[in-house]
């Protein structure tokens, strides 16, 4: 992606996770150099210095959206985002970055996945990108049990997969990865069960991350009985949305008291068409909903201003957590000379009415339809490149880039490594047991007994 020389965003409060500032921002070559006040020399700007006045407005870090599936085969389907259009659409909704999912085929290999996923994904990214890599396979008699019950509509989805089934299964990874002192980091957390296993073992000092997505945070389950077939069907992903409708205030309430970590989407969409491949069979649904354009604005709709966090805890949830998490900090994530000038200019007192006929994604229902959200992304820029500005692209396919990531971030690890150090078991320190010691007869087991009984039967 090629950057100007040089941009100059003028008179915007800098807002990090940590705390707000009002300053300009210097960027070079594709990295913020300087930030201060009256950063522009006098005599106004010089040759090839682009200025943007944000007066008024916020200057974040650009979001960061942990989790998102594009172009993903499903169900034989393809999620109907792809790379390109995906990318657009988070680029417009002030997201700067992706974390994809490369899934291997049950048995197929994760470095065969991973270059499959960047094979498809180099040519046609707009924003950069990142991959997890997933092993993964699923039991269906739960389905079939609902299917045999007459239930074939897209409420069975979620009566097949209850919300105590998801906290168990919470629940007993955390207590896996706690008895191998190893951190975990749970994706999608849709209910408030789940939510609590995860806000408990925080508390109880486990090494333990939560990501709810913009769907849980943003809408229930309860559109899956809705008369409407694809309506209802629009809604299926899984785990599923959960009909308890006070459950997205109960998620972004926990989120916003640092219970729950980052935020993601699980962004994968399918048309009507292809939603209907389940029209007498909800096991056939394709799975997945759209979220990557809105993220940023349902968080702050729904957290900032609502008044359960403030501009600083926005920031940390949809940006720095994840970049510390995932090893990206503070190259992503921040506002700070030597960081890539990934940013966005936000409007928090401009409003927008989230609309399939608007939006910028290739699907087309949304789960978000007609909600207003307070809060707009004016300006994105992408490694020192305004890309999206005023609702106009300046982007193409492939400028984005694919973001290596190191392995054992601090951020996470350095808890792990101290209790190595500190919690390791020690033998006790005895005096030798010199009593007597019994002595044990040779057992003759059952099996024993009859292949001896069948020798002397048959010598």
């Amino acid at each position: 992606m090629a950057a100007p020389s040089r941009l100059l965003i003028r008179g915007g409060r800098v807002v990090n996770d940590d705390f707000s500032e009002v300053a300009d921002v210097l960027v070079e070559d594709g990295v913020v150099r300087a930030l201060g006040h009256d950063l522009l020399p006098p005599g106004g700007a010089p040759v090839g210095l682009r200025v943007l006045d944000a007066a008024g407005k916020l200057v974040l870090p650009g979001g960061i959206d942990t989790h998102t599936h594009m172009e993903f085969p499903f169900m034989d389907s393809r999620s109907i985002d792809d790379f390109h259009q995906g990318t657009k659409a988070a680029l417009a909704g002030g997201t700067t970055m992706i974390i994809d999912f490369a899934i291997p085929q049950k048995g197929g290999s994760l470095i065969e996945a991973f270059e499959t996923w960047r094979s498809w994904a180099d040519p046609k990214v707009c924003c950069d990108y990142s991959l997890h890599v997933a092993v993964t396979w699923w039991s269906d008699q739960g389905a079939k049990k609902m299917l045999a019950l007459g239930i074939t509509g897209p409420e069975g989805h979620e009566l097949c997969r209850p919300e105590a089934v998801e906290a168990e299964a919470t629940l007993r990874a955390i207590t896996i990865a706690s008895a191998v002192n190893c951190p975990l980091y749970i994706v999608h957390v849709m209910s408030k069960s789940a939510a609590k296993v995860i806000a408990d073992a925080r508390r109880d000092r486990k090494v333990v991350y939560g990501e709810p997505i913009a769907a849980s945070l943003g809408t229930d389950g309860t559109h899956y009985w809705n008369k409407e077939w694809h309506h209802a069907a629009h809604h299926v992903m899984g785990p599923p949305l959960r009909p308890d409708p006070s459950t997205p205030d109960f998620l972004m309430n926990l989120l916003a008291n640092d219970d729950l970590t980052t935020t993601g989407t699980d962004n994968c969409t399918f048309n009507t068409c292809q939603k209907a491949l389940g029209k007498d069979d909800f096991t056939k649904i394709p799975n997945g909903v759209n979220g990557v354009e809105d993220r940023m604005s349902v968080i702050w709709e729904k957290g900032v201003h609502s008044g359960k966090m403030d501009e600083n805890r926005f920031v940390a949830v949809t940006s720095t957590n994840a970049a510390k998490i995932f090893n990206l900090y503070p190259r992503k994530g921040r506002i700070a000379v030597g960081s890539d000038a990934d940013i966005v200019i936000w409007d928090p007192k401009a409003t927008r009415t989230i609309s399939a006929k608007t939006h910028h994604q290739a699907v087309n229902f949304n789960i978000f339809e007609g909600m207003v959200c307070h809060g707009v992304p004016l300006v994105t820029i992408s490694r020192g490149k305004v890309v999206y500005e005023a609702g106009v692209f300046s982007v193409t396919a492939g400028d984005g880039k694919f973001i290596p990531r190191k392995p054992f971030a601090e951020y996470i690890y350095k808890r792990i490594k101290q209790r190595d150090q500190t919690c390791t078991p020690t033998p006790v320190e005895r005096a030798p047991y010199k009593g007597e010691v019994a002595t044990l007869k040779s057992r003759v087991t059952k099996e024993d007994a009859t292949v001896g009984t069948r020798k002397q039967a048959h010598p």
